[in-house]
């Protein structure tokens, strides 16, 4: 059996359009174990604010690719490609369906996809984040938006992290962030199932609520020590940047805590347009409304039609 025929499920979507409770149910019906595509949920401490389901939510499914990032770590999608292909070996070699969840398109289509990322020069970097440092990412994202306005589109201003790394791929290759990205074609044999809701603005802030009144400001003030606040990367996540200003670095509360849960609101349905436009321009993907009562069912036909014969 060659690598393309084998089989793999990838639930994708927005935020808070039920990714998780459905990637639980094919994985229980269907006798699969899940893998991470949730780039914050590969960081230890961070599950209230990344929505991470506790051991007692997971119905029993083996999950893979959870808090296997200290805080202090630097995002690295190549390094998340090779980590996940490995595991989604292992489980086609335990004889089972590995099911793919999460939203960042990104991740998921490092892990699916032909698709090879460029390389690295630390000076270059250096150089950007001394920029970005001395005069913020609007100034950087500005710069981006005036040599590949789609690679701006998609990268939020206020995301420092993924501008420099942007403008590092265009000074080294010479060419658009975006052209880097190939046409849509999996090594494997799969299939994407698209979750989206028309409610999703008031399920996010719902959501965001709900998060606070499950200590989601203590865990931030639980990952000061561990390094939360200097993290190139989890510091600047949705929900845990907004607290952290509002906290010093003994956790006090320093800040009006009210607008934090606003502007986090704000932020993650900004974030929910952005990933819709991404996983919109993916053919492959098979969407379903969330709020049908029978999406679990329709998901679960869909993924038995494309994938017979390991279903």
């Amino acid at each position: 059996m060659t690598e393309r025929a084998l089989p793999v499920v990838a639930v994708v979507g927005p935020t808070a359009s039920g990714k998780s409770a459905l990637a639980v149910h094919l994985a229980q019906v269907l006798d699969g174990e899940i893998v991470n595509a949730d780039s914050m949920q590969l960081y230890q401490g961070m599950d209230i604010g990344t929505a991470k389901l506790a051991p007692a939510e997971r119905g029993g499914v083996a999950h893979h690719l959870l808090d296997v990032w200290p805080l202090a770590k630097s995002a690295a999608v190549a390094e998340y490609q090779s980590m996940a292909r490995g595991v989604i070996a292992e489980v086609h070699g335990r004889g089972r369906l590995p099911i793919l969840v999460g939203g960042s398109g990104l991740y998921l289509r490092g892990a699916l996809d032909v698709l090879e990322f460029p390389g690295e020069s630390p000076p270059i970097r250096a150089r950007l984040y001394a920029e970005l440092d001395a005069h913020g990412p609007q100034v950087l994202h500005a710069r981006l938006a005036a040599v590949d306005p789609l690679a701006a589109t998609a990268i939020l201003p206020s995301n420092g992290r993924r501008i420099v790394r942007a403008l590092e791929v265009i000074e080294l290759t010479g060419r658009p962030f975006t052209a880097r990205m190939p046409a849509f074609e999996s090594i494997y044999d799969c299939v994407q199932v698209g979750l989206d809701r028309d409610d999703l603005d008031e399920r996010v802030e719902l959501r965001v609520h709900l998060m606070m009144a499950a200590g989601f400001l203590d865990e931030v003030r639980q990952l000061l020590p561990p390094g939360l606040r200097a993290s190139p990367t989890a510091g600047k996540a949705l929900g845990y940047s907004q607290l952290l200003a509002c906290v010093d670095d003994d956790g006090a509360l320093v800040g009006d805590l009210d607008e934090a849960v606003a502007q986090t609101i704000r932020a993650t349905r900004r974030f929910v347009r952005r990933q819709r436009s991404w996983f919109r321009r993916d053919p492959r993907v098979r969407w379903l409304d969330a709020a049908d009562p029978n999406c679990q069912d329709l998901a679960l036909a869909q993924v038995r039609a494309a994938l017979p014969a390991a279903c």
